[in-house]
């Protein structure tokens, strides 16, 4: 069967509770309590600014924020300013790198291009040719040529590691209302527009066919078998009683 990741579905989930969770992961995989794991859940609207991000990089103001009913965290992660919503497929994968190409996997520019990669081969699943950019990190897709900048964003990377665990990870535009991206200049990166795979496809999309398309090319890419759990079955291995029994034998 070879080494498996998990990957859970948590569905609509607040930002902070969803930081919180990846922490308890982060410390449950550290101890070899859990395997990899990939979480996916969708944000009710939140602007996240990144460790390295600019605050002037917010378009407006904190009043305004709260009258639209968004609200703003600032984050761990690498990378600037960026907006997560319904209609966004949020993954959270939680890897012990060391575990990764024979121990050579502790290379975050090789982790966030396996990421890229998965969402390049999930977009071309749907027909959609994804590719990367030199104007940042994600998957980006070619503007139509007849108005504005000539690739747009179809999704985000935003990566952070503690002793080669990773947290937080990528946001890819499904049925995104893009239109809260003009809330932000996304990523810091002026000049870029912002596009979904519904958008790109002029159809809709069901949020679960992309999910099950990037966790089987996640799996792929990182040659893990991809095992769904239930959050329930995701928290019972994460109680202080499991990550405790693993982590006293170890110490």
């Amino acid at each position: 069967m070879g080494k498996i990741c998990w990957v859970a579905d948590l569905g609509l989930m607040a930002y902070a509770p969803g930081c919180e969770l990846q922490q308890r992961l982060v410390g449950a995989r550290k101890t070899g309590a859990i395997p990899d794991v990939l979480i996916f859940c969708e944000h009710p609207h939140v602007i996240t600014l990144g460790r390295n991000g600019k605050r002037e990089h917010l378009r407006v103001t904190d009043h305004f924020l709260a009258q639209k009913n968004v609200e703003f965290h600032e984050t761990d992660r690498g990378g600037d300013i960026t907006y997560h919503g319904p209609g966004q497929v949020v993954g959270y994968p939680i890897l012990d790198l060391a575990e990764h190409r024979q121990g050579r996997g502790r290379d975050v520019r090789w982790y966030v291009e396996q990421l890229e990669e998965t969402m390049i081969r999930a977009t071309a699943d749907f027909g959609v040719s994804a590719r990367r950019s030199e104007a940042g990190h994600g998957a980006w897709v070619d503007a139509p040529a007849a108005g504005g900048a000539p690739e747009e964003k179809l999704a985000a990377v935003g990566v952070h590691l503690s002793r080669w665990v990773t947290s937080h990870g990528f946001a890819y535009n499904v049925a995104t209302d893009l239109r809260y991206f003009e809330l932000i200049v996304p990523c810091g990166i002026a000049g870029k527009r912002t596009t979904s795979l519904e958008k790109e496809l002029g159809r809709a999309v069901g949020s679960e066919e992309v999910r099950a398309r990037l966790a089987e090319r996640f799996g792929e890419v990182f040659e893990r078998t991809m095992v769904s759990v239930t959050r329930e079955e995701l928290e019972a291995a994460i109680t202080p009683e499991e990550v405790g029994a693993v982590k006293g034998p170890q110490a």
